[in-house]
């Protein structure tokens, strides 16, 4: 993780869980001008989350990164929840995927390849185990750049 990353949901965190949501993850997309920074929220609550709740937390994560300034430069704030095809960030996030089929991409190629489409079949120490086409491969967490949860309808 990155000390920019780390930096940011030091700040963020705690805001969104005083708030009452679950702080799931986010990205910080570092793009000159047109940055951004998308931040994912999440509850136990039957009703989900709704706009309001994104506005609320979007407005208080504002006020703070205004305060604080961890971002030089312009960037767009962008709340929601993680959706269906939710991003995993990390291993309780994967542990409670287990069985579900993921997307993965990777920093850098692993077996000469560098994304991954697969059943999630579990966790080891700080590995990820995904099958593709019957073959398993165990992936280091760190070497994932981007997760997400395949929906199946």
């Amino acid at each position: 993780m990155s000390a920019k990353y780390t930096i940011l949901e030091e700040l963020i965190r705690p805001v969104v869980e005083g708030l009452g949501f679950e702080f799931w993850g986010m990205e910080y997309l570092s793009l000159g001008k047109d940055s951004v920074l998308r931040v994912f929220i999440e509850t136990d609550d039957e009703k989900g989350i709704d706009v309001e709740d994104c506005a609320r937390v979007s407005r208080q994560v504002s006020s703070i990164l205004d305060v604080e300034d961890p971002i030089t430069g312009e960037y767009n704030l962008e709340v929601s929840s993680p959706g269906l095809d939710r991003p995993l960030f990390s291993l309780a996030q994967y542990q409670a995927y287990v069985g579900s089929i993921v997307s993965l991409r990777l920093r850098v190629p692993f077996d000469g390849r560098r994304k991954f489409k697969g059943q999630l079949m579990g966790i080891e120490s700080e590995d990820i185990v995904i099958r593709v086409d019957q073959e398993e491969y165990l992936l280091p967490i760190d070497l994932i750049d981007k997760a997400n949860v395949v929906p199946q309808f």
